[in-house]
């Protein structure tokens, strides 16, 4: 009882933000139920003037706080939750916010690396970065008598306490939307809520991070256009990571780019290029591709920082993925429909001939087309569009993906405007498809799957006890019937009650929230 109301006023006050900054002006009438066109009405009602211009969204979210702001971030990859308009405001979310004070970040530092600062680092400059999680130092360290500059992130003091608290209100919002709507089911908030929660656990882990950079320097030792900073593992821990300090063009700084005459086309490719080739060769990829977050270096090759948010993908959404991007490139819409059936992601009783008439109609807009004609935006519209109509569940993987996809591509347009996306990522899809998906590609699969058959022919004896357990148990319970004992009968009595009495609280809690705020408002 306490905990809900808790949840519901935490809720109401954010709900309070909300339809100030006019959040509410945005979502059509018609697609609300009649009880909740009145809420709108009554939010609109409150709102501020002015709150029409703008980002609305993004602006009631930097109110709220660091929890917010990284949902904003989280719901900005999710389109299929929010809808494309929200979602468009919110990649305008800056997670920008005022650096804590130096001997804050000194104290983090030294508790954490168990030492003075003046043992582990010859310098700490001020804060040069801030966010909700943490925030960025530049450094020195003496390594063989030499002064080499590093960067210091330094998680907040306390930050983990806030993001639980405003977690646990997300869950509840989440459980009940899905007790109440199918449309919230299809779209598993309740799930969506827990790939966040994972996430921003381990962002706020500084280790994980370091490790996804060791991770992604492994994987493109070899690349020529691509690298990461190196980790100094001595002075990072799960509150500190110290890694090498950059000294490059941000891709954001275009004057200084065309100062140092690069070839901006040619660096357009090399972003698409090496994105697809992580994604597609080693199923790990940086999903925070954004202009301020990718450098280039001295001899032309990219560096990206802020590993705080990264995307897997399995050989089967590789696969996916690969035969995707063939088959619209090649406009092959028959085999672009039959890999979404045959990876199960549309329920078999749809037509394989109706959903490739679909998706003709999200790619043949693509072709015949300059590359500047081509809207991303509608691209994505309509596929959502088609997810809804064939009860495709989403994929929170390939939704991060194809929205870092999208992300990338404005990167690489900002610096060749007809640029084709489409033409650019054909050498690395088709790569990876002969090198995969061709006869050596095959022979590999085969051998793969000759392992994984002697592994479960190997646990056939435990799995047919198993069955035969299972069997009994069923035999059992169709002679005798599935019994319930009184107490348990009595408890989920007792439970349904508590339910229906305490819905029935909230309800009357958030109406009466609403109208004290209008008779405030009207005092005023």
């Amino acid at each position: 009882m306490i905990s809900a109301l808790t949840h519901i006023a935490r809720l109401a006050r954010a709900g309070l933000v909300f339809a100030r900054e006019g959040v509410f002006g945005v979502i059509d009438p018609a697609l609300v139920p009649p009880p909740g066109q009145l809420g709108l009405k009554m939010a609109r009602v409150i709102e501020r003037r002015g709150a029409k211009s703008g980002p609305r969204l993004s602006r009631a979210l930097e109110r709220m706080g660091p929890a917010y702001l990284k949902l904003g971030q989280f719901l900005a990859t999710r389109p299929d939750v929010v809808g494309v308009v929200l979602a468009r405001d919110l990649e305008a979310l800056q997670d920008r916010l005022p650096p804590f004070s130096q001997s804050e970040a000194e104290a983090v530092i030294a508790a954490s690396l168990e030492r003075p600062i003046t043992q582990a680092f010859a310098s700490l400059g001020p804060a040069v970065a801030a966010a909700s999680i943490a925030q960025v130092h530049r450094g020195e360290v003496i390594r063989d008598g030499v002064r080499r500059p590093v960067a210091v992130k330094v998680l907040r003091p306390n930050v983990a306490s806030r993001f639980r608290r405003d977690l646990s209100d997300f869950f509840f919002v989440a459980h009940k939307a899905e007790a109440y709507s199918a449309e919230a089911r299809r779209l598993r908030l309740v799930e969506v809520i827990h790939t966040m929660q994972r996430s921003v656990a381990m962002e706020m882990d500084l280790r994980l991070e370091a490790a996804a950079l060791s991770e992604m320097a492994e994987n493109t030792r070899d690349d020529p256009d691509f690298r990461v900073p190196a980790v100094d593992w001595d002075r990072t821990t799960h509150n500190v990571l110290t890694m090498e300090w950059i000294d490059g063009i941000a891709l954001s700084d275009h004057a200084r780019l065309a100062q140092a005459h690069i070839d901006l086309p040619d660096l357009g490719r090399k972003v698409i290029q090496s994105f697809l080739r992580h994604a597609l060769r080693d199923g790990f990829f940086h999903a925070d591709m954004h202009p301020g977050n990718l450098f280039l270096d001295k001899v032309g090759r990219l560096v990206a920082v802020d590993f705080g948010i990264m995307g897997r993908l399995g050989l089967k959404e590789r696969r996916f993925l690969a035969e995707i991007l063939l088959g619209f490139i090649t406009r092959n819409y028959r085999r672009v429909a039959e890999v979404h059936f045959e990876a199960g992601y549309v329920p078999s009783h749809h037509s394989v001939e109706n959903f490739a008439q679909a998706i003709r109609a999200i790619g043949e807009p693509i072709h015949n087309r300059t590359a500047e004609e081509i809207s991303m935006a509608k691209l994505l519209t309509l596929l959502l569009e088609v997810t809804g109509l064939f009860d495709m569940r989403t994929r929170p993987e390939l939704i991060l993906l194809q929205k870092t996809m999208v992300v990338v591509e404005g990167v690489a347009r900002s610096f060749d405007p007809r640029l084709d996306i489409w033409k650019t990522a054909d050498p690395v899809v088709r790569e990876w498809i002969e090198r995969n998906l061709g006869p050596l590609g095959r022979i590999q699969g085969a051998v793969l799957g000759a392992g994984e058959l002697t592994h479960l022919l190997s646990k056939l004896p435990d799995i047919a006890n198993r069955a035969v357990t299972v069997l009994e148990q069923l035999e059992t319970m169709t002679r005798e019937g599935l019994v319930l004992s009184p107490d348990t009968i009595a408890a989920m009595g007792r439970s349904e009650g508590r339910k229906n009495r305490w819905r029935t609280i909230a309800i009357w809690i958030i109406a009466a929230t609403f109208i004290g705020i209008l008779f405030a408002i009207r005092q005023l």
